[in-house]
Order: structure tokens, then C-alpha cells, then sequence
């Protein structure tokens, strides 16, 4: 018995040009919670509808922890988020997230996302994102990914015009106690097939497929 008999997801790897794309061990952990109090935006802007990066920055780097161990201890096959580990060249830069709920009946996917800020503007992130979308639809068969960005959070919303989404309406929130207009953004499998960008290769899957809800 190895921990991949009880936990097969920690044997799943996503493999771009430039990064490794894994679920984080603790080694991996204490690294993003590092990156988090180091920031991972411009304090003068909050791109999260929960803004957890608004705390101190041992407040920050604790709650990635949490978060984390949190998804992993509350993991089901009809209600799962992925939190997987950037890796390039060896170092954790950043985390890419992908959840769904019904899965198996939906066929959508959700994405989410941070960098470390020293390693912003450099491409990352469409080739993160890109991982996870190839996981959704080439391996687990979704038909729609989602995804949301606030209006002025253009690199997000660029990344997605990269990837191939397409507007889906706006929601209304509230950040930093003002009002701000969340931007809906929706990509099917048939606008991914047409945007293929980043080439990605994906090991581990079979053995996973039960913990997405699929047979």
C-alpha cells in the first residue's frame, strides 16, 4: 500500500512547455503560503470576491494552508476542488484551481488562480490555465469551463480572451465595501477545440476518475 492507494490524485501531473502542474505535498505548501504573505496582486486593487490577501501577511500565508487542507478534507466526486501546485524549473510559483459540482450530470468546470507577483507578465498564467482546461475537457470529458473577472483585472481577462471564452453576462458585488461589476466569461468544448494554444500532456488520470465522479 503507497499513499497513491488511498490518494491517487497526489500521482496526477499536467505537463505544459514551461511548467508541472501537481497536487502540493507539505514541501510545496509552506512555498505558496510563503508566496501569499510575500503578495500576489497590487494592495491597491483586490481581485477576489473574498479578499483573503487583504490580511496580514502571516494571516495570508496560513490561509492557504487551510484552504488547501480544507478542499482536501472535504473532497466528494459530486463536489471536488483541485488546487494543483505551479511548478517551473523546479520552484512553486503559483496555484491553479479547478472545481466542479455534479460533475458527472453538469459537465462544468470552474477555474480559479494566483501567482506570486515576481512572477507576473510572463505568460504563466494562459499556460496554467490552459493545463486545466485541457484536463476538463480532453480528460474528463467537460463540455463548458467558467470563469469570472472583475472589470479591471485585465490580466485575467486577457488570459481568457487567449483561451478562446466568450462573455456570459455580469454580477454585481461588493469589494472593499464599493460596488464592482464582475465580468461571467464561458468556454464549450467545441471554443476550446478551435483555441488550442498551449500543447499539455496529462499523467495519473485513470486511476482518478472515480474521485471527479466518473467511472
Amino acid at each position: 500500500m503507497t499513499l497513491l492507494t488511498h490518494w491517487p490524485l497526489a500521482g496526477l501531473r499536467l505537463t505544459t512547455p514551461r511548467l508541472e502542474l501537481r497536487l502540493p505535498n507539505l514541501d510545496d505548501l509552506a512555498v505558496l503560503a510563503s508566496l501569499a504573505a510575500e503578495g500576489v496582486h497590487d494592495p491597491a486593487v483586490q481581485p477576489f470576491t473574498v479578499a483573503w490577501t487583504d490580511a496580514a501577511p502571516e494571516q495570508r500565508a496560513r490561509s492557504v494552508l487551510q484552504y488547501h487542507w480544507r478542499c482536501w478534507g472535504e473532497w466528494q466526486p459530486e463536489d471536488w476542488e483541485l488546487n494543483l501546485a505551479v511548478v517551473r524549473d523546479g520552484s512553486v510559483v503559483g496555484t491553479q484551481g479547478i472545481s466542479a459540482r455534479d460533475f458527472s450530470v453538469r459537465r462544468e468546470v470552474g477555474t480559479g488562480s494566483w501567482l506570486g507577483r515576481t512572477h507576473h507578465r510572463q505568460g504563466l498564467g494562459t499556460e496554467m490555465r490552459a493545463a486545466v482546461l485541457h484536463l476538463a475537457f480532453a480528460g474528463l470529458g467537460a463540455q463548458h469551463a467558467v470563469s469570472g473577472a472583475y472589470e479591471d483585472n485585465t490580466a485575467s481577462l486577457e488570459v481568457s480572451r487567449k483561451l478562446g471564452y466568450r462573455e456570459d453576462g455580469i454580477e454585481r458585488h461588493v469589494v472593499r465595501a464599493e460596488p464592482a461589476v464582475l465580468r461571467r466569461l464561458r468556454l464549450t468544448a467545441e471554443q476550446w477545440q478551435q483555441q488550442l494554444v498551449v500543447p499539455v500532456t496529462i499523467e495519473g488520470l485513470p486511476e482518478c476518475l472515480p474521485w471527479f465522479g466518473l467511472e
